[in-house]
């Protein structure tokens, strides 16, 4: 049974930083490309970043890079999210979720697991 279990939201000023986490179990964890999404209230959940197997390749909505930065560690089986220069409206609760694949994908169609979600809120 694959479980993900997501930490590091909270509440930040503008311009600050967070850390989001995501520590996966219940099968191999470098098999498989692993993505970052996020809801905000009233919105559709939205595509943030993603990363393959290997950790080699991310690929990120236009909205945050330069500011996120995706990373994986495949012997701790942890994903993370580096978020800094937060802005207002990257207030929402942050999902992680696991593929079925390697290589990475920007879809929610195409990840198979997902996390419950931590929530971020960025004050201005």
């Amino acid at each position: 049974q694959v479980q993900l279990v997501e930490s590091g939201g909270g509440l930040v000023q503008a311009g600050g930083s967070l850390r989001l986490s995501c520590a996966a179990s219940g099968r191999t964890f470098n098999n498989y490309a692993m993505g970052w999404f996020r809801q905000a209230p009233g919105k559709e959940r939205e595509f943030v970043a993603t990363i393959n197997w290997s950790g080699f390749s991310t690929y990120y909505r236009d909205s945050v890079k330069g500011r996120f930065t995706i990373s994986r560690d495949n012997v701790k089986n942890t994903v993370y999210l580096q978020m800094n220069s937060l802005k207002p409206e990257d207030t929402a609760v942050y999902f992680c979720a696991q593929t079925g694949a390697g290589a990475w994908s920007s879809q929610g169609r195409e990840y198979r697991y997902w996390g419950q979600g931590t929530q971020v809120t960025v004050s201005s």
